[in-house]
This record gives structure tokens, sequence and C-alpha cells, in this order.
């Protein structure tokens, strides 16, 4: 299906609680993932075994007071999905911004109903030549070892 939720949000006041929380009820893993320096913490929270079905997510320090859980939706163009937000009522809430390179860019959007929902665009993926170079770097360097 078109469009499916790939990923959620958990803001907490106390990160260390709720991530405690989650650990014990659910058995979740939850680690502190690699940020840009000078980016907000963020942990990533793991819900499942790698094949099986569900969603992993992530949880951080809540930004704003009032702040909800948030649910983001994969989409081939986050300015086609804000066009199409705003004509059926919908606002926008956070524009289009990149979350970190390589990783994609997000937006956050008002239903009519006034529910928060994200949007997800994934980054292109790497040119095949691009990637088949790497690993000819690699065997290269491997040869040089060798000498």
């Amino acid at each position: 299906m078109a469009n499916p939720i790939v990923h959620f949000e958990i803001p907490a006041d106390d990160v260390a609680r709720a991530k405690a929380f989650y650990e014990k009820v659910f058995g979740w893993t939850i680690k502190q993932f690699p940020m840009p320096p000078g980016g907000p913490e963020y942990w990533g929270v793991t819900t499942r075994q790698k094949g099986e079905d569900g969603i992993d997510g992530g949880l951080m320090k809540r930004n704003m007071p009032g702040q909800p859980f948030a649910n983001y939706v994969s989409v081939k163009s986050i300015e086609e999905f804000q066009n199409r937000i705003q004509s059926n009522g919908g606002q926008i809430i956070m524009p289009k911004q990149e979350i970190a390179p390589g990783m994609g860019w997000i937006a956050v959007f008002k239903d009519p109903e006034g529910n928060m929902m994200g949007l997800h665009q994934a980054p292109a993926s790497m040119p095949k030549k691009a990637a088949a170079k790497k690993p000819a770097a690699k065997k290269a360097a491997k040869k040089k070892k060798r000498r």
C-alpha cells in the first residue's frame, strides 16, 4: 500500500524515565542515536526483530509543552503532499526540513480535526556507479596492504 506509517516519535519530559518505562513494559530496545554536532539528543526505539511486522521509532526530549506523540508517513515528495494537505483543509505546522545528511526530510501537518502527523521523504538512493566504486576502492586498499 502507498504511503505507510514508517516511524513514530515519543516526546518525553524525562527521557530516562520514559526509556525505562518502554523498555520494562514492552521489552523495546532504546539506544542513543548519533546526531550531528550541536543537534538535539535522540534515542532510537527498536520494537521488533528484523523481518517482523511493525515499525520502529524514536524517543526525544519534549520540545514544547503539549507536544504529542507523532507518526510519520512515507511520501515520495513532501512538497506534493503539503499541497494536498492544504487543499483538503489541513495546515502545515513545520515546513520541510532535512533530518541529517543522508537521512531525508520531514515536515509536520495538522489535519482538519487538529491531529498532528509527520511526513517523511527518504533521500534518493546512491547512484549505482558511485556504489560500485566503493567496493573497488576497498579492494585496492587491501591490495596495497598486502604489498
